[in-house]
């Protein structure tokens, strides 16, 4: 997948043309996955950029290293600035996407990782605009299962944890669907290699716990708060494969995906298999949200200019 990446990106503290941030074959993240990153969206209304809920993507940003002692060296003001200023400095003004990553450099192969580990910062974004399908996709239960806490931390975004993510992926593109849904080691549905899944049934809302190998997502988090606030009813409770398959409505979250509707699974329709009302409703208050038409959620956005 090509794509238009921004001419300037934020290297160790310094904003480089994109041809003179390199890195050597021996940084111990190409050997190992030792990379943590993060997916933010940001938002161009015509007037100004957006960036959505900055303050807990950075805060997950160095909290995801921490699960493995690899250090984030620039403080959480630091990285929002380099952001804010890279957007500026770019002078994006389309909606974007913006992945900041960090780490390990040049450390051999040794895998005893410590704090002291060396470490670099990069960010880089890109125009972007929907990942799938806003009138629905179509899904497939993965033969791979979503890792747990047994094996490897489920809430850190690190570059290794997402192989079992392209597992999954080209076990649904090789079917012929557009996305995969991975159960967890217990049969229950966990989440898609991207995105969180939320179900609908009898107007009530579902939504896997952490527990299912689930990751704690941004969006994920927004839906709920944005849900209560609506005085939707929601559960969140460990779901079986039927009852997915069973569901009035399904949609997948995720700072890429946003909310997209899922209107089938394997060769059977979800619900009416078109978008339904409460999918709508939640599609249509969260861009609202992103596009700063809803002051009740100021505080999740951050203006550029």
């Amino acid at each position: 997948m090509k794509f238009p990446i921004s001419k300037f990106v934020w290297f160790d503290g310094r904003l480089l043309p994109v041809n003179k941030a390199k890195v050597p074959v021996t940084t111990h993240a190409i050997h190992y996955g030792t990379s943590i990153f993060e997916g933010i969206r940001a938002y161009w209304d015509g007037k100004n950029l957006y960036v959505f809920r900055l303050d807990e993507h950075v805060k997950r940003f160095r909290n995801s290293g921490k699960y493995y002692d690899i250090s984030l060296n620039f403080s959480d003001r630091e990285i929002k600035n380099a952001i804010i200023n890279l957007c500026k400095k770019n002078k994006i003004r389309k909606s974007c996407y913006i992945r900041p990553f960090y780490f390990i450099g040049q450390y051999g192969i040794n895998l005893h990782v410590t704090k002291k580990a060396p470490t670099h910062v990069a960010i880089f974004t890109f125009p972007f605009g929907d990942l799938f399908n806003k009138n629905g996709i179509a899904c497939v239960i993965s033969r791979w299962r979503k890792f747990s806490n047994l094996s490897t931390p489920v809430q850190a975004k690190m570059g290794g944890n997402y192989l079992n993510s392209i597992l999954a992926t080209q076990d649904a593109k090789k079917k012929g669907y557009d996305e995969s849904i991975l159960l967890d080691y217990s049969d229950y549905v966990s989440e898609a290699p991207g995105e969180n899944i939320f179900l609908v049934k009898n107007n009530v809302l579902f939504t896997p716990p952490l527990e299912s190998s689930a990751l704690d997502g941004i969006t994920r988090k927004s839906i709920i708060k944005l849900a209560k606030d609506m005085k939707l009813k929601l559960k969140i409770q460990k779901i079986s494969r039927n009852k997915l398959t069973l569901a009035d409505e399904v949609f997948l979250s995720g700072t890429a995906a946003e909310i997209t509707p899922v209107i089938k699974l394997g060769k059977r329709k979800i619900g009416s298999g078109k978008v339904g009302k409460i999918t709508k409703l939640l599609m249509d208050s969260y861009l609202d949200i992103v596009m700063n038409k809803n002051k009740n959620y100021s505080n999740w956005i951050t203006k550029v200019y």
